[in-house]
């Protein structure tokens, strides 16, 4: 893939995982502000990937920890409980799931900022 393919696909996919969290957020939290999910997408997704790559060599905690820093950047940024966030997560993981079941057909298969959507459209 080029690099604009993969930039667009970047942005569509930084775009999908705001709207689950948008969605979610609207659900638990009354928020309605989708460029603030688009962000917390963003600093989800960088709190993930580096939390990931520092953390990954470490067996069970290594797995567990970039999801807890995920969760706790939308706790931090829709300044909610340790349950809302995650709940938003679950949510958000869920809405992902569907936008993402039909984007296939665009050539969109990741959601940027909603952790296991890529491994949850392959296994449906």
């Amino acid at each position: 893939m080029s690099l604009i393919g993969s930039l667009i696909a970047f942005v569509v996919g930084l775009l999908v995982g705001g709207l689950a969290i948008f969605i979610a957020a609207s659900v638990v939290t009354d928020t309605r502000d989708y460029s603030h999910a688009v962000f917390t997408a963003l600093f989800g997704a960088i709190v993930w990937g580096l939390s990931e790559l520092l953390l990954s060599w470490i067996p069970l905690v290594g797995e567990f920890i970039p999801l807890v820093a995920w969760i706790w950047i939308i706790r931090r940024r829709y300044g909610s409980s340790w349950v809302h966030a995650a709940i938003i997560g679950f949510i958000a993981w869920g809405a992902a799931i569907l936008v993402l079941a039909v984007l296939p057909l665009a050539g969109v298969t990741d959601a940027v900022g909603v952790p296991f959507t890529s491994a949850s459209i392959t296994l449906m």
